[in-house]
């Protein structure tokens, strides 16, 4: 053994010269395929004139446990300080440069011990720091607030510009979601217009309905339809989740105040907003608020809070209001603004601030200054792509559609149909009739061989009827291959019966048909053609590819749905490819408790895929890319360090197995927008429009994509942000690869928003999450039977 090496004595330490910290230098992102286009954004350059921000380590000797307290102390100590701060109760940021130790004498007033407080300078931060961004937020809020704006959970919103829709009972408010962020291009205020749906109607209202509807069982019914809404008090215009109904109080109860003394309900409100109640029997709404912790970590715990339902009014889109599509037309023409309305709105709100004085005094409290232009960016169009079919291949055109080819032309493989049935009540027998010779006529071209099904008439349309009619056909004939169900009306019910018999209970493909889609002779082809295209997918056909020139590649998509029977329980869809060209789909759903880790069912699904894998292709992938939807900003991290390993061991069930994986987490609910720019024109930008810089995270490889194409309002591209690459998969190729994936949703002759994968496994998670709550029989496992 060597001998130890001698100890050298440490000097004293010397007080270390802080200097500020370095930003982080952004990766290489950015690909160049395609063609460069203009492109706008709904993010606002902001500029920081200060130089730095200082942040302070604050200690109270001895120890001050009261957080108003504190705040008091250190307000004493404001011509020290200065007046601009941000303090959460420890560490204190500043625009101005204390000296580096600062001692200052307080008292506390409740025993008079003089308490000492040092303040201590810890870092010098760049402006632009993350650290800054929560007190660059407040000021924001603060701005909004200056402009007359009314802050409703997270958004504010123009409660005097609001639309009022009386035909339907509603209101809308305008309204904008801000915030200021750091992305790689520098810090940027992101404005998105939102707005907010009120109903007329308050809790008591809907309440009264429900009376009238159902006497017997009128508190089932409330507790159905309310708990889980969001409620909307106007006297402070605060939202609230109903969590439960109190059918025990009413306003004539009591409660504790703050001070300790008893009020009633009614007293208060006519005490404090001058509000007379007018119902004295109705029952009480409770919201329990999350548990928060307050600064410092001790965790406070609320209670309950209880509102009137007639000082409550609901929040949302009615369910009923839903289903009627004119009605919601009526609605989005509001709410989907176009491109030009969108960015007039935000450019309005820019002109507010930028000509409010006391605005500008609070954004300069922090050296802050905001363009008063929307960012404009150079972006890219990535190249069409070609649509490969049995015997014919064409490439896409501006509007990425292919319905029409795919009605003429052959799909790569068909399943004939040779034993199948159709199950309808007495009055759709026309309908029926009508549709299957369509069937017939328009089969062909689509390379379909079909012969005619066994029609089963039904005495009745009772959910009971359908069920035990499937059955006994089921029983009698067990070559069966697909049900087709023709339904009257939005039957819940109904659907959700024919679906638990044939994905669980008698696994085969089946087709629910609404009589109304069939009911218009002159769109009947066209329905007939879709319905067929969607029959031929679930049996296991395949319609459609693109080249993707990737070899042994495997594609996964994963999606969380929250399955609506056990509150607490969520669904996670997966769905992997299983051949070469991208065709023949594997697809498994696993149930979970909060508690549990969404990984263990995602190692075993894994498993399970590559094991089909190598049962089509007599070897295992060499490269496997993941889109898991379904992750935000905050659970990023959480996905590299946790998940990722885990799946990492799954391989190790395989020997010597050890494939190259890419991981991309997909989002869709984001804040940018994303418009073509001409001449000071903002419009929607085409599908395979890119961006790769400027407003990318700066800690990620990601990237922006606009796959779809934009019919209606603003143009919302998707996130995806690349956490693992082992495959050392360019910027170019991820972002081809990902572009081609959009384009293969059998549902739609043209792209989607996401990739198909990922929607493939939404649609699984769905049904299991809202109409089976069980897992489906393994013997659909390698078919679409979910579409």
């Amino acid at each position: 053994m060597p001998p130890p090496l001698p100890e050298v004595p440490s000097a004293p330490s010397a007080p270390v010269k802080l200097t500020m910290e370095a930003a982080s230098e952004p990766f290489h992102k950015a690909g160049t395929k395609g063609t460069p286009v203009t492109v706008g954004s709904n993010h606002i350059p902001i500029c920081c004139k200060n130089e730095a921000v200082y942040q302070y380590h604050v200690t109270f000797s001895p120890n001050v446990e009261s957080m108003a307290m504190r705040f008091g102390m250190m307000k004493d100590h404001r011509s020290t300080t200065g007046e601009v701060v941000a303090f959460d109760g420890s560490i204190l940021y500043l625009p101005v440069k204390l000296k580096d130790v600062v001692s200052l004498k307080s008292v506390r007033r409740t025993d008079n011990q003089e308490v000492e407080i040092t303040v201590q300078m810890t870092k010098i931060l760049p402006p632009s720091s993350d650290l800054c961004l929560p007190f660059y937020n407040v000021v924001l809020r603060r701005v909004m607030k200056i402009l007359g704006l009314k802050l409703v959970g997270r958004n504010h919103y123009d409660p005097d510009s609001a639309i009022i829709l009386g035909k339907h009972r509603l209101q809308v408010w305008p309204g904008y979601a801000t915030c200021i962020k750091r992305t790689d291009g520098g810090l940027y205020l992101s404005v998105d217009v939102t707005h907010k749906v009120l109903r007329n109607d308050s809790v008591l209202d809907v309440m009264k309905v429900l009376h009238e509807q159902s006497k017997v069982s009128f508190q089932d019914e409330c507790t159905k339809e309310l708990i889980g809404s969001i409620v909307i008090t106007r006297y402070n215009n605060r939202t609230y989740r109903i969590d439960d109904i109190e059918w025990s109080k009413s306003p004539k109860d009591t409660f504790t105040m703050f001070d300790g003394s008893e009020t009633s309900f009614v007293d208060y409100y006519s005490k404090n907003y001058g509000i007379e109640i007018k119902e004295m029997d109705q029952p009480l709404l409770i919201h329990r608020p999350k548990e928060r912790s307050k600064p410092g970590g001790k965790q406070i715990i609320t209670g309950q809070v209880l509102l009137v339902p007639e000082l409550s009014f609901m929040t949302g889109i009615p369910e009923k209001m839903r289903k009627d599509f004119r009605a919601m037309k009526d609605l989005t023409m509001h709410i989907n603004v176009s491109a030009e309305q969108h960015t007039h709105s935000i450019k309005q709100l820019l002109k507010n601030i930028a000509g409010n004085a006391e605005t500008l005094t609070e954004l300069n409290r922090w050296g802050l200054e905001i363009s008063t232009d929307l960012l404009v960016t150079h972006g890219r169009i990535l190249p069409q792509e070609t649509i490969c079919l049995q015997s014919s291949s064409y490439v896409t055109t501006s509007d990425v559609s292919w319905s029409r080819e795919v009605g003429r032309d052959a799909c790569i493989s068909c399943i004939p149909m040779n034993i199948w049935a159709v199950f309808y009540p007495r009055r759709c027998a026309d309908q029926v009739e009508e549709l299957v010779s369509t069937f017939l006529k328009v089969a062909g071209p689509m390379g379909l061989r079909l012969e005619r099904p066994n029609r089963v008439e039904l005495r009745d349309d009772r959910t009971e009827t359908y069920v035990k009619t499937i059955h006994s056909q089921l029983s009698r004939e067990p070559k069966m291959q697909l049900v087709v169900c023709i339904m009257t009306g939005n039957r819940d019910d109904l659907y959700t019966a024919i679906k638990k018999l044939c994905c669980i209970k008698s696994p085969i493909p089946s087709q629910a048909i609404n009589v109304r889609t069939i009911s218009q002779p002159q769109k009947l082809r066209s329905v007939a053609q879709k319905i067929l295209l969607q029959i031929n997918s679930k049996l296991g056909g395949e319609l459609w590819t693109v080249n993707v020139p990737l070899k042994h590649l495997m594609v996964v998509g994963v999606d969380v749905h929250h399955d609506t029977s056990k509150k607490s329980r969520s669904v996670m869809g997966f769905v992997a490819s299983v051949n070469s060209s991208l065709t023949r789909w594997y697809s498994r759903v696993t149930f979970q408790t909060p508690n549990e880790e969404i990984i263990s069912g995602f190692k075993l699904c894994l498993s399970a895929a590559l094991q089909k894998y190598y049962e089509v292709n007599h070897n295992l992938p060499e490269k496997i890319v993941v889109y898991r939807d379904g992750v935000s900003d905050g659970q990023l991290k959480m996905v590299e360090l946790y998940e990722i390993p885990q799946l990492l061991t799954c391989f190790q069930t395989f020997p010597s197995y050890e494939p190259k994986l890419v991981f991309i987490v997909v989002q869709k609910r984001i804040s940018t927008t994303l418009y073509s720019c001409s001449a000071d024109r903002f419009g929607t930008p085409p599908p395979g429009t890119i961006l790769d810089h400027s407003l990318t995270h700066s800690d990620w490889m990601d990237f922006y994509l606009m796959a779809h194409q934009i019919r209606q309002g603003c143009g919302l591209p998707t996130h995806y942000v690349c956490v693992y690459n082992t495959a050392n998969l360019s910027p170019d190729h991820l972002q081809r690869l990902t572009y081609k994936m959009c384009h293969l949703y059998w549902n739609w002759p043209g792209t989607i928003r996401v990739p198909a994968p990922c929607k493939y496994a939404h649609k699984v998670a769905y049904l299991c999450g809202q109409y089976l709550h069980a897992e489906p029989a393994i013997q659909l496992s390698d078919k679409l039977y979910f579409l």
